[in-house]
């Protein structure tokens, strides 16, 4: 029999999303926090720029909105921008009321003010940051204050396998979720009144991302198995600018370089950005990454160049500390030269569909950060728009969660899982296969820039994994690498199926047959019983 765990409320995810929530809700409620890996790590923790928030006495909530409307391309909803713009002030102060520290500066008058930068897409300057490495503040933050709470526990290096659900009255409710213990190889469950997938995205479909490796689509494949709909998945954003090294792994290169003056150049120091867009290198990530993509095939070079050498060394050094150290360690000086970049997939603008309280189509599921579409991001993501989407939904969700939560129901016995015929498999180099394969393909076919063959040829391939997959995933007991590929290729066939539904070329989604906008156009919707 594999071991039950119960608890009120079970978060799937530890970043910034999952980790606000339970610290909101571990007052009124017992907290299970399910990490896959150490709770430190995930894309919060790695992100560099800041998060977007109206504190300048000449910005406003109406501008904050009004840029986002522009970056999402026509089809965010308008409602969901409104309302993570009003409560973005609210969600901060309780951040800095954690303990996150945000840089400050003395201004004029010699009064003592949050220092803000400008990214792409913003009209003005609204990025809270600390240092380049504000997510690695808010992510260590966070936990220290988790750990510190009595009713909060914290399950590391554990995946979520699927969701439990049941009918009642008609309705499909989720009661739990099957797990599997990487630290004693063992499926276990856990019960709970109420079920939040803060998973993050999916961007490890791809070749070539920024996002660490823990970002496998997992909270989206499950949600999907257990029937929720999912929109806009065919929208995934490339961050324009990955650092391009042998040795650099997944180092972005902040958007906050742009928006201090950082210029984009050829190989051959000339600058291209204005030939594409008027705003130049502050267009949205979308027009920017397009950008350098076509440069890079149009002379065949492996990658562009960004510049920010005209700024003097001081403040170089004291804006991007950690940007600075790490080129460095590489034997790059950007104080003095400018550095490669490359595009690479970074955030996944659709997900798994919710209300403004966080809700899901099943009852007791919640959603909350990367791993939802609530309508903010529409076609492409505004630089700083993520971290602070996590922290509004959070909130929302757990306002929601204590109004509603039944403290005086009884924990049920869960299902056993049965695994009493599967075995030991010796061929976990076809799972490698499989994961390196399913990557390249997506890479090549269902990139930056797509076509209605390539999206075909994709979707075959795709096919082909998942019943191998599938016949895999039934004979053999579960590992890491078997769990995530499984999801992977489950996101991938829905960012397929989305991306051919779209006929457009609209933010995030270029397609070369389809080149132009369409005057009606709509979320991309996708629902299980109907794929």
């Amino acid at each position: 029999m594999n071991q039950q765990h119960n608890c009120d409320v079970l978060i799937i995810g530890s970043g910034a999303a999952g980790l606000s929530l339970a610290l909101h809700l571990a007052k009124n409620a017992d907290v299970i926090i399910l990490s896959k890996g150490p709770v430190t790590e995930g894309s919060t923790y790695y992100a560099q720029g800041g998060i977007a928030a109206v504190f300048d006495e000449n910005d406003s909530v109406d501008s904050h909105v009004e840029d986002t409307l522009i970056a999402g391309a026509g089809i965010c909803n308008e409602d969901a921008v409104r309302f993570t713009a009003e409560n973005a002030q609210t969600c901060m102060q309780w951040l800095i009321n954690q303990g996150v520290e945000f840089d400050h500066e003395i201004n004029d008058e010699g009064e003592k003010r949050y220092h803000l930068t400008r990214e792409g897409g913003h009209s003005h300057r609204r990025i809270l940051h600390s240092a380049d490495t504000t997510g690695k503040a808010i992510q260590t933050t966070l936990v220290d204050r988790v750990k510190a709470h009595t009713r909060i526990r914290v399950f590391e290096r554990y995946n979520a396998i699927d969701l439990i659900t049941e009918q009642a009255n008609k309705t499909k409710a989720c009661i739990g979720a099957y797990i599997w213990n990487r630290n004693i190889e063992k499926v276990e469950a856990i019960h709970a009144k109420k079920i939040i997938l803060a998973t993050g995205g999916a961007s490890k479909v791809y070749q070539y991302t920024s996002n660490p490796d823990v970002a496998s689509g997992d909270g989206i494949a499950m949600a999907w198995r257990a029937g929720c709909r999912v929109a806009n998945m065919e929208f995934n954003q490339f961050h324009p600018t990955c650092l391009f090294h042998p040795k650099a792994g997944t180092f972005l290169l902040t958007e906050a370089l742009r928006g201090e003056g950082a210029i984009l150049r050829r190989p051959d120091g000339s600058r291209f950005m204005p030939e594409f867009d008027e705003r130049a290198e502050l267009a949205p990530r979308d027009i920017v990454a397009r950008a350098i993509d076509y440069e890079m095939k149009r002379l065949g070079a492996d990658c562009m160049f960004l510049d920010i050498s005209h700024k003097s060394a001081d403040f170089i050094q004291q804006h991007f500390p950690n940007i600075y150290e790490k080129t460095r360690a590489l034997g790059m000086d950007m104080t003095k030269e400018p550095l490669p970049v490359v595009p690479a997939a970074h955030y996944t603008c659709g997900g798994v569909m919710i209300d403004k309280h966080g809700r899901t189509d099943i009852e007791n599921l919640y959603a909350i950060g990367e791993v939802s579409y609530t309508g903010l991001h529409g076609a492409n993501r505004m630089a700083s728009n993520s971290l602070l989407e996590c922290l509004v939904y959070a909130r929302a969700a757990a306002l929601d969660i204590e109004r509603v939560i039944d403290h005086r129901s009884k924990y049920k016995k869960l299902p056993k899982w049965d695994e009493s015929r599967v075995t030991d498999s010796d061929e976990e180099v076809v799972i490698q296969h499989n994961w390196h394969e399913l990557r390249l393909f997506m890479w090549d076919y269902v990139g930056i820039v797509r076509t209605t063959k390539r999206l075909e040829r994709a979707l075959h391939r795709v096919e082909l994994l998942q019943r191998e997959i599938s016949e895999y995933y039934v004979n053999f007991k579960v590992s890491n690498n078997l769990l995530e590929l499984r999801n992977l290729v489950q996101v991938a066939e829905l960012i397929i199926r989305s991306a051919m539904e779209r006929k457009e070329s609209r933010g995030l989604h270029f397609t070369l047959d389809y080149p132009d906008l369409s005057e009606n156009s709509a979320e991309t919707v996708l629902t299980p019983n109907e794929s």
